[in-house]
């Protein structure tokens, strides 16, 4: 039975739709920067996932897979090895992120 405070039962629409998670990942702002580490090695850092760590390395995982590249979670930040900030933005939009510039 849908509770009265999600968007599914407001909108009148199945909650096998998952409205409520794709509002709640647009709504969301991820911001990718990049950091230098031993030797030089750039590392894309993406961060303002407000998910779970399972979540979190669902997406790290989908990410890593997208970009070929290796990665890991660290807190609250998904880090990938190389940089990716030419397509990292609009890889995270299909997504259903929103990214800050």
């Amino acid at each position: 039975m849908a509770n009265n405070d999600d968007l599914s039962s407001i909108a009148g629409l199945p909650e096998e739709l998952g409205i409520d998670q794709d509002l709640s990942k647009s709504q969301q702002q991820l911001s990718v920067h990049v950091d230098t580490r031993r030797y030089g090695k750039a590392v894309t850092v993406v961060s303002g996932f407000d998910l779970s760590k399972d979540e979190l390395r669902d997406v790290a995982s989908r990410l890593k897979s997208k970009l070929a590249c290796g990665g890991t979670v660290e807190d609250d930040s998904v880090e990938l090895q190389g940089d990716h900030t030419g397509r990292i933005g609009d890889i995270l939009r299909d997504m259903g992120y929103g990214v800050q510039t």
